[in-house]
């Protein structure tokens, strides 16, 4: 029994596949389970023409057995089988792949057939827990058993042998543990369930083993109890994944329960989306939006993804290319039969049909998030108050690349309806002549409504957004308008045109106060002039055009050395009797005048949320002017 060669392949090429192609040694009892799911595949569709192969679906099975004391993995299927050239061709070829040369005689028929090996390369991975392999085959129509062996690149055998029923035994002589490596956790039950739970639980054929169990013995007495242990073959997986069956034959308590065990959340999904797409690409999803925050969602340590399949074979635990970051608070899986599944990770994150997958789900998901804004609103709310920071992180990044996409699921706070309100329901609102969508920053709603320059809007019936958190302004700032209507800060940009013509004419009539108050003042302010914008309030600070105050406080937060500072324009109101007292010191008493115009630009630094320079010499100041 001469010994042959691998024909297309050398020693360095296997260890590339088995070192390299695969990240998980795992990953082998995967791969033998899905060709032995594809040799009944083949069996049962030449069933469907061919009486004589006496057999329909429900006689198929994949059987898995272990012998820990030979150290010996056994996985046996009833399907197709193969004959000596097909061992040739098949395993002696590495990279060659029987079933995707089956997919091509098949040809337009092959979609009912759903094998899932294409790549050629599945079989091998066993050699990353195993130092001998076995196979024993006798394939349908033929009388002739074979026995193909190997120990890796030095080559393999093939001999006839003895095999009763037509299928394939693929037997697994497993490594012996190292300082590194602890071969031996795959010889335990236990874990070969879990790897078929994980991997394999929605093969469409059962996965059988035999499994030791415990129960009480029929004589025990109740208050001492003995038991004994037993064994009993056992399917391992479900066979049926829920997301291949009509979402009207689904009940919402089972989607639920899927989702819960799933993804291990203690709360049902707010939000559950079908998807069966036929096409360029074949495939069909289950996504959730989940019903509350994970805990650690805004955090490094949260991984985005979903969960990939072929037929029901899991490919990967989280595809991050499925999703777009702003949505990457969505949950679910993804079957495709279009996809190979001995293809590489690294690989299979580039490729093709992934990204057509992917912007189909982004449309599917946007679609959603509008239907449930129209039709369930204080269900959307609920989401927003969720996950709607994300969406606000998704118009910014990437240089506002999403911003179309997303703006028109914004919601910020507002002024006159007292929740949160969308850009287009602002402007559905606005007064025939205001041009502008007005909003306000500050740390906390409380805080925005209190600020001085919310006034003079609010005495006209004008609604303004309230922004509180950082990233707010710089989504205005991206998106600038909706529906010609530009964004405008009320806190650093003009807000009528007529109001600052007046303010421009105040700044001009008492130009030797202002003039007076920036030479106190120094290069702590940019500018003194008069306030189109204060009604009760004597004094407020402005950023004006560019940097915005928030801006400014979140760069201090991320970077607490930051010299990133925005302008500070100090605006008056001349209207005010603390203005008054203020220009009549500037005559009368400049010493007293430069303190109060001290005080009056600490008290603007105070109501902007910014922090005080000498906080002690503000209070001294305080109690010196009031003696």
């Amino acid at each position: 029994m001469a010994k042959k060669q691998f024909k297309a392949e050398s020693k360095r090429l296997l260890d590339l596949m088995i070192n390299s192609i695969y990240t998980h040694k795992e990953i082998f009892l995967r791969e033998i389970i899905s060709n032995a799911s594809d040799a009944c595949d083949k069996l049962c569709y030449q069933a469907l023409t061919d009486e004589s192969v006496g057999m329909n679906r429900k006689d198929f099975k994949i059987e898995l057995k272990v012998d820990k004391e030979n150290r010996l993995i056994t996985v046996s299927d009833n399907g197709i089988g193969m004959d000596k050239d097909d061992l040739e061709n098949n395993l002696g070829v590495i990279a060659s792949s029987g079933s995707y040369k089956f997919k091509q005689e098949v040809g337009d028929d092959a979609k009912d057939t759903d094998v899932i090996g294409q790549f050629g390369v599945g079989f091998y991975s066993a050699f990353m827990v195993a130092d001998h392999i076995t196979v024993v085959t006798k394939k349908y129509g033929s009388d002739t058993a074979y026995m193909w062996q190997s120990a890796g690149a030095d080559g393999y055998t093939i001999t006839e042998c003895e095999k009763d029923t037509v299928g394939t035994d693929i037997i697994m002589h497993v490594k012996p543990d190292t300082d590194d490596e602890k071969y031996s956790e795959f010889l335990e039950s236990w874990r070969l369930q879990e790897l078929v739970r994980k991997y394999s639980d929605y093969i469409r054929f059962p996965i059988r083993m035999e499994v030791s169990k415990t129960r009480k013995k029929e004589d025990s007495p109740d208050d001492k109890p003995e038991y004994e242990t037993y064994t009993e073959v056992e399917t391992l997986n479900s066979m049926v994944p829920i997301w291949q069956r009509r979402k009207s034959n689904v009940k919402p308590e089972e989607y639920n329960k899927f989702y819960r065990d799933k993804f291990h959340d203690y709360t049902d999904p707010q939000r559950v989306i079908a998807v069966s797409a036929e096409g360029a690409v074949t495939y069909k999803a289950l996504l959730f939006i989940p019903g509350a925050t994970p805990y650690d969602y805004y955090t490094k340590e949260y991984e985005k993804g979903l969960q990939l399949y072929s037929n029901g074979v899991l490919i990967m635990d989280k595809c991050a290319d499925l999703l777009p970051e702003h949505f990457r608070f969505v949950r679910g899986v993804v079957d495709s039969p279009d996809l190979s599944l001995n293809i590489s990770r690294e690989l299979l994150q580039h490729d093709r049909q992934l990204k057509v997958i992917a912007a189909n789900l982004e449309k599917k998901i946007k679609s959603e998030l509008v239907k449930m804004m129209k039709d369930d609103r204080e269900g959307y709310e609920k989401f927003w108050k969720n996950f709607g920071r994300q969406l606000k992180f998704g118009v910014v990044s990437e240089y506002g690349a999403h911003k179309d996409l997303l703006k028109d699921l914004l919601m910020f706070y507002s002024s006159t309806e007292k929740k949160p309100v969308t850009l287009g329901e602002y402007i559905s609102r606005m007064k025939e002549d205001q041009k502008y969508i007005y909003y306000a920053s500050g740390e906390t709603l409380d805080k925005v409504d209190k600020l001085p320059q919310t006034e003079l809007l609010k005495d006209k019936g004008i609604e303004i957004l309230y922004f509180t958190e950082d990233i707010d302004e710089f989504c205005a700032q991206t998106i600038r308008s909706e529906d010609d209507k530009e964004l405008r800060s009320i806190l650093d940009q003009e807000i009528e045109e007529g109001a600052e013509k007046k303010a421009e004419e105040a700044s001009d009539a008492h130009k030797s106060t202002f003039d007076f108050v920036k030479e106190a003042l120094g290069d702590k302010v940019k500018e003194v002039k008069a306030s189109a914008r204060l009604k009760s309030h004597p004094v407020c600070l402005t950023a004006g055009e560019g940097l915005s105050f928030e801006m400014e406080k979140y760069f201090q937060s991320v970077q607490p050395d930051s010299t990133i500072k925005a302008d500070r324009i100090m605006e008056l109101n001349v209207d005010h009797p603390v203005f008054q007292a203020l220009e009549t010191a500037v005559t009368a008493d400049p010493d007293k005048a430069k303190k109060y115009a001290e005080l009056l630009y600490s008290q603007a630094l105070l109501i902007a949320g910014l922090p005080l320079e000498d906080p002690s010499g503000y209070t001294d100041l305080v109690c010196e002017l009031m003696k």
